[in-house]
């Protein structure tokens, strides 16, 4: 069972960046605790753009793994938690680490590194070096996830 979860997290990793991947320098970032406290753009993301980016089976990827309040969307996952409630469990800081890299909190976790590019292997040559969201696009799904109290 865990050899296939590895695998499932390399192919998810392989595939959000052979869909999603975006060249652009890593902006830096400082981990207070548990957290990414301020926002990796200086700018609040937009919920609209970041509800559509986790829905995207070609860009996010999330549901893959996570389920959530989508009704509209077929075969959601059940390996992550589920979204509904993020935004009540979690402060905008701590879901914004979690999508960067939340190997920073659990080196083990089958999710995929959305902000990070060093280390990461089974990576095509076209697609190595670049992050699989923007700065951007982790704050657009941090806002949306924000908006998920129930």
């Amino acid at each position: 069972m865990r050899s296939l979860v590895r695998t499932a997290a390399g192919a998810i990793l392989l595939l959000a960046q052979l869909a999603g991947a975006n060249a652009e320098e890593l902006k830096p970032y400082v981990v207070v605790g548990d957290a990414i406290p301020t926002s990796l753009t200086g700018v609040p993301g937009d919920p609209e753009r970041g509800r559509a980016i986790v829905g995207n089976r070609q860009i996010g990827l999330c549901l893959l793994c996570h389920s959530g309040p989508f009704p509209q969307e077929r075969f959601q996952g059940n390996l992550a938690p589920d979204l509904s409630g993020a935004g009540a469990r979690a402060s905008a800081g701590q879901l914004r680490l979690r999508i960067v890299d939340a190997s920073r909190l659990n080196p083990t976790t089958i999710m995929p590194p959305y902000y990070r590019i060093d280390g990461l292997v089974r990576v095509a040559a076209g697609f190595r070096d670049k992050p699989i969201l923007s700065a951007e696009q982790i704050e657009d799904v941090v806002a949306f996830l924000m908006t998920l109290k129930d």
